[in-house]
């Protein structure tokens, strides 16, 4: 089954020119809807107004991380089956651990490459 490219993303974090990366590599990659948040509260209030086929969230943030983001989809009925991507430059294993214990589909560490990006959206959207 290939990626279904008009997938709408969700890309969740709080430093523009990783934003603007992300929707750079995304589009390389076809993807055509994408929209962001600047913090997790900002994108728990976009996810109730809108179905996300898929959220890229970035782990460290204020007010709400990527990790208490996270927690919020997986614990709500309506958002606890949208694949969740955590993206942060940390690669200790605890947070790896972490995130895939709070629900995380898979993790990204900081920097990867449009392969990789592809890659892991493939392992969780079934691509």
């Amino acid at each position: 089954m290939a990626l279904d490219l008009r997938l709408p993303i969700l890309v969740v974090d709080d430093y523009q020119t990783m934003v603007r990366i992300l929707r750079n590599l995304l589009k390389q990659l076809g993807f055509e809807d994408v929209d962001d948040a600047p913090d997790g509260s900002t994108a728990l209030q976009k996810l109730k107004e809108r179905r996300y086929g898929l959220v890229i969230s970035d782990w460290n943030m204020e007010p709400m991380t990527g990790y208490e983001l996270l927690e919020h989809v997986r614990t709500d009925e309506t958002l606890r089956d949208t694949p969740f991507i955590m993206v942060t430059a940390e690669s200790k294993t605890a947070n790896v651990i972490a995130a895939k214990k709070a629900g995380a589909s898979n993790y990204i560490v900081k920097p990867f490459s449009a392969l990789t990006l592809k890659t892991k959206i493939e392992s969780v959207c079934g691509g």
